[in-house]
């Protein structure tokens, strides 16, 4: 039966690139990309010339019809990312959907991942963890993703752009608190690859000046209750919630700003909030 292969591509350094993954690559009728510039490069450091389509988010829709006829045809075919393990943050859910429904058979060809590799080489609890992906760039559900991290108990990894990293840390802090541990991991196997270790804070003064270059991948520590800033001002938390909500300020924002100001979890700050609105 015709086969759909998910084939994890080198993160950065192209000898991490597996055999079974560059004999498949080699064998396939077509390679389904992201870019297809980038996948060449790689092709070409494997010796294999086969055709490539690209697959990106504007145009999955119109590809998985596509794929679904040359499969029919009995065409094997290969999905693989940029860079890493494809459907992590990158394309491809709804074609593996749809030739999963259809009948074919979905093969992964396992290998690297940016998730894991940032994990493992953090410093921080590597299960339980969980990975959220990017963070909404703003609005409520950039607010729900930061609470959710502040509160988990599991070590998360996010991926962050490089130019919205500082926003992150900021943000990190406001929901985390100051002390939360984490690590910072920019251009993995790469030449110029980098781990900062150490607390939001210490991470918001090491990236504060000069420009952040390379794919970004964040570890957050899980909540644990330290690193909240010790004991909560409780009065001073009411007092400033006070102040926000008579200035016409939203609870959610007064929680943020509560947080940021004292340096406490948002989930602590949005308590200390809903008390004095309630009150």
């Amino acid at each position: 039966m015709a086969t759909l292969y998910i084939v994890s591509t080198p993160i950065g350094n192209l000898e991490d690139v597996t055999r079974r993954a560059g004999r498949i690559l080699g064998e396939v009728d077509a390679v389904l990309a992201e870019d297809t510039r980038r996948t060449g490069v790689l092709l070409r450091h494997l010796g294999v010339s086969r055709p490539l389509w690209s697959l990106h988010a504007h145009n999955e829709a119109e590809r998985t019809s596509q794929v679904l006829e040359r499969l029919a045809g009995g065409e094997d075919l290969a999905l693989v990312s940029d860079a890493g393990t494809p459907l992590v943050s990158d394309p491809g859910e709804r074609l593996v959907a749809a030739v999963l429904a259809a009948g074919f058979d979905v093969v992964p060809v396992p290998g690297p991942s940016a998730v894991v590799t940032a994990l493992v080489a953090s410093g921080l609890p590597a299960v339980p963890f969980s990975f959220l992906g990017f963070v909404p760039r703003k609005g409520e559900a950039r607010a729900a993703t930061l609470d959710r991290v502040g509160q988990s108990e599991e070590t998360v990894v996010l991926f962050e752009s490089p130019e919205r990293l500082k926003a992150l840390l900021e943000d990190l802090s406001g929901a985390c608190g100051p002390e939360r541990r984490v690590a910072v991991a920019r251009e993995l196997t790469k030449l110029h690859e980098e781990f900062f270790r150490g607390t939001l804070a210490e991470a918001i003064r090491y990236y504060q000046d000069g420009a952040v270059r390379g794919e970004v991948t964040v570890v957050v520590a899980a909540c644990s209750g330290e690193g909240t800033g010790g004991e909560v001002d409780a009065e001073a938390g009411r007092a400033l919630a006070r102040a926000l909500l008579a200035d016409g300020v939203r609870p959610s924002h007064a929680a943020r700003e509560v947080a940021r100001r004292l340096g406490i979890p948002r989930n602590t700050a949005y308590v200390l909030v809903q008390d004095v609105a309630e009150g």
